[in-house]
């Protein structure tokens, strides 16, 4: 259908919401254009975009349109399914609430069993509840980090583990067989209505139960380290403050983060990834003489993290503090006599090397998953029914971590817990968390890892990202800046190079993502994002230095801007 026709359906569309009429009467060719010339799609983290009128925007019509098609992906698989039924959460961001329960309504029009969080909630939460309450399913309404504009929807399996490609795929064909969203409208029975149930209370506390349950060292001294939070305006507010109470942590709160606002008024990003995240929790530092800064992003799968060294604080990159927490848990796992024989840590193939470094000093193996953290929590089920390799630990570059494996997602509360216990620990043997840090470096080799990103948003945006991975592919990069390139890999081909040989590259899905190894120890990716209108490069840079390592990196940042122009 034509993008005009496919407005003018919209426009005069009896079921059209009120708000949205007025929004697309408001709109310029350009934005009927940016609105009308695809649907929005799933990406990495489910389907996520920015909030408005249109196909490729995120309202309450391609919600349910996205519910509709899950909910004959249901029914596909039974009565069981449909009575097991859907455990439901959301985040602080507007019309997150209103999407949740609506949501709801359109699974019970089909007499699909719903538990809906009275409230908001963090997204592991939500995964753990689908665990709890042995749901088939679950759905997330969030869009994580993203900025005030971007709502989304995130959907799991019956292990409380995001939808791996070939599920979300038939939930896609549904979807895509759907001709009239705007025509899915549900009108519930009082039979279906007594399907939907309200939860909240009951599961906080038994959640919490499991996050205090992965302390290695409780009694700990915590008289000495002072923390600043910041929720960033979302959903790990009371779940973080409530935990760090009950275990007697010295926490201050970034008060004017503390409060659930949409708009995100008193931060300028709720990313953990950017560094002005920080700067009002930076500023509670100095004022409290605080030693470490945790900060979560709205829906709180991610914690960043800062940490003071002498008079100056430093904020961490999610390797870094993915090594910090890796260092700390297996080090006591093999103090306390608890690492399994056949541990297993994972991270993705853009996760920088320090921290399988690590894992390799304390015999533990690494295995590399695609960007996306199902794809961590689908191996995490592979080994829990084969019991070939034992769970230990499992991490993403962009702050996001999963400690105990009762959530299958992302876990920003027992990542904050663990690395409070962390600075407790090492501070009671006169270190700070950057002294592990930079002990670590020099053990185990000098990294920069690190990342930048080239925003392309829209239709040509979209156009110009396809046309850079299409370049890079019919001419392969031979050297990077100077530094000669000796192996590369495709996962969108499923190719790699290797001492000049072409071999398969197997065990992933194919994916837009090459990395080129470099004749240093070094390595970059690059893949456009799945959640935002981006192009990513992933850098891991090996030097003799930390100084050397971030000179080198500089310059290999400088050699992929011109390439990539």
């Amino acid at each position: 259908m034509e993008i005009k026709d496919n407005y003018q359906r919209w426009l005069n569309h009896p079921n059209l919401d009120a708000d949205l009429k007025k929004e697309l009467e408001a709109m310029d060719e350009k934005q009927i254009n940016d609105a009308f010339y695809t649907n929005v799609e799933f990406g990495t983290a489910g389907m996520r975009g920015v909030l408005g009128a249109g196909t490729n925007r995120i309202n309450i019509h391609t919600i349910r349109k996205a519910n509709e098609g899950f909910a004959k992906y249901i029914m596909d698989n039974g009565k069981e399914a449909c009575d097991a039924g859907v455990a439901i959460g959301y985040d602080n961001r507007h019309m997150s609430k209103e999407f949740a329960f609506d949501s709801a309504k359109v699974l019970a029009s089909h007499n699909i069993r719903c538990y809906v969080f009275e409230s908001l909630r963090p997204t592991p939460e939500l995964s753990f509840a689908v665990r709890e309450l042995k749901c088939f399913g679950g759905i997330m309404i969030t869009a994580s980090h993203n900025p005030k504009e971007y709502n989304g929807y995130k959907l799991y399996d019956d292990k409380g583990c995001q939808l791996v490609p070939h599920l979300a795929a038939k939930v896609v064909d549904n979807v895509n067989a759907i001709k009239d969203e705007l025509a899915i409208n549900p009108v519930l029975t009082p039979e279906q209505e007594s399907l939907i149930t309200v939860i909240g209370k009951d599961i906080d506390e038994k959640y919490y139960a499991k996050v205090l349950s992965i302390q290695l060292n409780p009694n700990v001294d915590k008289t000495k380290v002072k923390f600043v939070f910041s929720p960033e305006h979302g959903t790990s507010a009371i779940p973080v403050k409530t935990l760090f109470e009950r275990v007697g942590y010295q926490l201050i709160c970034v008060e004017e983060q503390m409060t659930p606002d949409p708009d995100f008024s008193n931060t300028p990003t709720p990313n953990p990834e950017e560094r002005k995240a920080y700067d009002l929790a930076l500023e509670y530092a100095k004022k409290y003489d605080a030693n470490v800064i945790l900060v979560c992003d709205p829906d709180a799968d991610r914690m960043g993290v800062a940490v003071k060294d002498k008079d100056e604080l430093h904020v961490l990159t999610g390797n870094q503090s993915g090594a910090v927490l890796i260092e700390y848990i297996f080090s006591q796992l093999k103090k306390q006599g608890k690492m399994p024989a056949n541990a297993v840590m994972f991270n993705t193939v853009v996760t920088g090397d320090l921290g399988e470094k690590i894992a390799d000093s304390y015999g533990v193996e690494t295995e590399k998953t695609l960007t996306g953290f199902k794809f961590i929590g689908e191996k995490v089920a592979k080994y829990e029914v084969n019991h070939e390799k034992a769970y230990v630990f499992g991490y993403e570059e962009s702050y996001g971590s999963l400690i105990s494996p009762f959530v299958r997602d992302k876990d920003a509360p027992q990542a904050c817990l663990m690395l409070a216990e962390a600075a407790c620990y090492y501070n009671e043997q006169g270190k700070t968390l950057w002294d592990v840090l930079n002990e670590l470096y020099a053990k185990l080799g000098y990294y920069d890892e690190s990342q930048t990103s080239i925003s392309l948003a829209g239709e040509e945006g979209a156009k110009k990202i396809k046309a850079i991975i299409a370049k890079l592919r019919a001419d392969r990069l031979t050297t990077i800046a100077d530094a000669k390139v000796v192996a590369w890999e495709d996962y969108g081909t499923c190719e790699k190079m290797k001492d000049g040989k072409l071999e398969e590259l197997t065990g992933f899905t194919k994916s837009e993502v090459l990395k080129y190894y470099l004749d240093d120890g070094s390595w970059i990716a690059i893949r456009p994002s799945g959640t935002e209108p981006k192009m990513k490069i992933y850098y891991c840079v090996k030097g003799t230095s930390t100084a050397d390592a971030k000179a080198k990196a500089a310059v290999y940042q400088q050699a992929m801007k011109e390439i990539t122009a």
